[in-house]
């Protein structure tokens, strides 16, 4: 009878795990590229995750309703101007393309609109959502009043020209107010720098100083093949996305619209991160992964703003196509996007690369740390109907080399003396 028993026993075992593969099998099939290789999901992605953020400090109310997971508790006190410095430089290149009669151009109407009055809120005094910058709250500030000063260099058409001239007055006072806070002798001298930078584009009496050291510094802390060290050190880490090339980038264009001497000249910083930029794409595994090197992966795909920003300024170096940035780019975001426990139920990110694991993050993080993750979206701001978007699916270099596909080798960038 046990052995009579057993059978079926066995049988009904097999058969769950049987149709347990097979329903696997089934919803990976169900996964399409076409889900997420588009304008539309990349854009529903960045909706997502600037939705808590925007939608409440318009609303005064980010302060009330924001959690803040951290491990030193100071750190509370800076986390909302963290996510929404962090969200603006992420979000503006998408608000610059202005609203229009599409559903996106709609959509896009509606977040300029949310986030002109987020700016309104987050620096009126008055206001119960009153960002802190001053350096009572010690140097965190300087970092996220940069990242705000580098959102509103990227959406200067659509978020600062159109604004009041009191909300202009308090943005001023509230950048120059930072500038109590002594940077670091690393990527931080650049966060002064950016700030400077755009109250010099805005008339508002940026100071040359900061920007030239900063400048100067990194100069001589450039490694070669497109790698600045952090610091005079060289650092295995995303800073050089994070932070440096992105925020040189844009200083040195506004030295150059300014027609201002530039110890690094914009196009010699362009073609430092043209090279920086594809190692990132030869860094996407097949998969849509990456290697989970240094300190802040928290910032998840934000790992990837070299590559975006140069997507977006329609820069990408020879052999490296659009398509297939877009391609590789799409696979990561939908990723970690789609990992379990990226956001929690009201929607806010939660600290972790892929999904939730607090302990990768440092004690400085927090939860407004984590939307810098929006700095990988860039190539928003290139219009619909631009051959980033229309072009067809195509595999990037790393899945191409592991299809056995014969490319050309790869060599370093050398600059000429």
């Amino acid at each position: 009878m046990r052995r009579m028993t057993r059978f079926p026993v066995l049988m009904l075992l097999i058969l769950i795990i049987s149709l347990g593969f097979s329903a696997f099998g089934k919803e990976r099939k169900e996964v399409k590229p076409e889900r997420y290789n588009s304008r539309e999901y990349w854009v529903s992605v960045l909706v997502k995750i600037a939705d808590p953020v925007l939608k409440n400090l318009s609303k005064a109310q980010l302060r009330a309703k924001m959690p803040v997971d951290c491990k030193e508790e100071k750190r509370k006190e800076v986390a909302h101007l963290e996510a929404f410095g962090r969200t603006l430089a992420g979000i503006t290149p998408w608000l610059e393309l202005g609203p229009d009669k599409s559903p996106e151009g709609k959509l896009r109407a509606t977040y300029i609109d949310l986030t002109r009055k987020a700016l309104a809120n987050a620096v009126d005094p008055s206001s119960p959502d009153f960002l802190n910058f001053s350096a009572k709250h010690g140097q965190q500030p300087l970092v996220d009043a940069a990242f705000l000063a580098q959102g509103l260099l990227r959406g200067y058409t659509q978020l600062w020209e159109p604004l009041d001239q009191q909300t202009k007055q308090n943005i001023v006072n509230a950048l120059k107010s930072s500038r109590s806070i002594k940077p670091g002798e690393n990527n931080w001298l650049l966060f002064r720098a950016i700030i400077e930078a755009f109250l010099l584009k805005s008339g508002n009496s940026g100071d040359m100083e900061p920007i030239t050291y900063a400048l100067s510094k990194h100069e001589s802390w450039y490694k070669g093949d497109g790698a600045y060290g952090d610091g005079a050190d060289f650092h295995w880490d995303y800073y050089n996305s994070f932070v440096i090339q992105p925020m040189i980038l844009d200083i040195t264009k506004v030295l150059k619209e300014h027609g201002t001497s530039q110890i690094i000249p914009y196009d010699k910083a362009l073609k430092r991160a043209q090279r920086y930029a594809a190692v990132q794409e030869r860094m996407i595994s097949p998969e849509g992964t990456f290697p989970p090197i240094g300190r802040s992966l928290v910032y998840r795909f934000g790992a990837f703003q070299v590559l975006s920003q140069i997507a977006l300024l329609k820069e990408l170096p020879a052999g490296v196509s659009p398509a297939q940035v877009r391609t590789g780019l799409s696979l990561v975001i939908y990723r970690l996007m789609e990992a379990p426990n990226t956001f929690d139920a009201q929607g806010w990110l939660k600290l972790g690369m892929f999904g939730y694991q607090p302990n990768i993050g440092e004690y400085y993080i927090t939860t407004g740390s984590l939307y810098l993750c929006s700095v990988g979206l860039l190539p928003l701001g290139l219009p619909a109907n631009d051959p980033f978007w229309t072009s067809p699916a195509q595999d990037w270099t790393s899945k191409k080399v592991w299809q056995g596909i014969d490319l050309p080798a790869d060599h370093a960038y050398k600059e000429s003396n």
